[in-house]
């Protein structure tokens, strides 16, 4: 079987996007694993599927599912690629979209500079919503980790987040902390985890561990909780720009009640084909010699 697909980033977050409208396109976890792989298959964070909307009132279903072939509800920098995609692809040249994701209903705008705009519903935070193993809202929850405590803020932007605050996001241990804060026993369905830097009251450096990716250079959900969180503190204002290793993206919320929207680029680097796919991982010498 032969799929055509095209690979996309969005600030280096980077996605292998399926049309399932126009294909059939079957996945399991083996496949999304040997597709993700960035040795032995294409290589990206994120695969992503547009398939044909099972409802009247959506243009699309959206897909998503982590290297580690997990699916999951949300992701931003892939919505925005997904919107792209699905104008070079030809399926739709509506400069507003509707997309069902199992995350909830997102709403993607292509504005004049070529960037896409991502609206989400109200931010979630209770943790019934989110969700935690424990109710009522967490916006200053502490944990022992890695030999010190660590103060989070739970929030659901369609998937759920641990916030933390850190003085400088450079030098925060992402990769020790991130997996033991994704795992934590609150989050039932893991959680992408975030360390935020405030710079100025419109402005966060935030560097981002997403479950079952691990430390990514962009992610758009990410962004989008960081900035609710830090509006919860009283650090920022309705709109900050957010840094991230691949780059900045823009993130409006004016508070409780309201939808959050993050505005950025989508990049199609590639179009391609995976002809009789997956292929076995060729064995490595270890493995030859048992």
């Amino acid at each position: 079987m032969t799929l055509e697909f095209a690979k996309m980033h969005g600030l280096g977050n980077d996605f292998v996007v399926f049309d399932g409208v126009g294909q059939d396109v079957t996945l399991n976890r083996e496949r999304i694993r040997a597709i993700s792989d960035r040795r032995f298959g294409i290589g990206c964070d994120q695969v992503l599927v547009v398939e044909p909307a099972e409802r009247g009132d959506v243009d699309f279903r959206y897909r998503i599912y982590n290297a580690d072939g997990g699916e999951v509800e949300q992701c931003g920098n892939g919505a925005r690629c997904v919107a792209a995609f699905i104008h070079a692809a030809g399926l739709s040249h509506a400069d507003e979209l509707r997309l069902a994701t199992l995350g909830g209903d997102i709403d993607l705008t292509r504005e004049a500079d070529g960037r896409i705009t991502v609206a989400m519903d109200e931010p979630r935070l209770d943790g019934d919503t989110i969700p935690l193993a424990e109710s009522g809202q967490h916006l200053g929850h502490s944990v022992d980790l890695a030999g010190r405590q660590w103060t989070f803020a739970a929030v659901s932007v369609g998937n759920p987040h641990a916030v933390i605050e850190v003085a400088d996001a450079a030098t925060a241990p992402v990769a020790e902390v991130g997996p033991l804060l994704e795992h934590y026993e609150l989050f039932p369905h893991r959680a992408n985890v975030e360390f935020v830097e405030v710079l100025a009251p419109d402005r966060l450096r935030v560097r981002v561990w997403e479950r079952g990716a691990g430390e990514t250079l962009a992610c758009g959900t990410g962004a989008m909780a960081a900035q609710v969180a830090a509006r919860l503190w009283g650090r920022t204002g309705p709109t900050a720009a957010v840094d991230l290793d691949g780059g900045t993206l823009t993130i409006h919320w004016p508070g409780r009640g309201q939808v959050v929207t993050m505005t950025g680029p989508a990049e199609l680097v590639y179009w391609g084909r995976l002809p009789g796919w997956p292929r076995p991982r060729p064995a490595s010498a270890g493995e030859r010699g048992r």
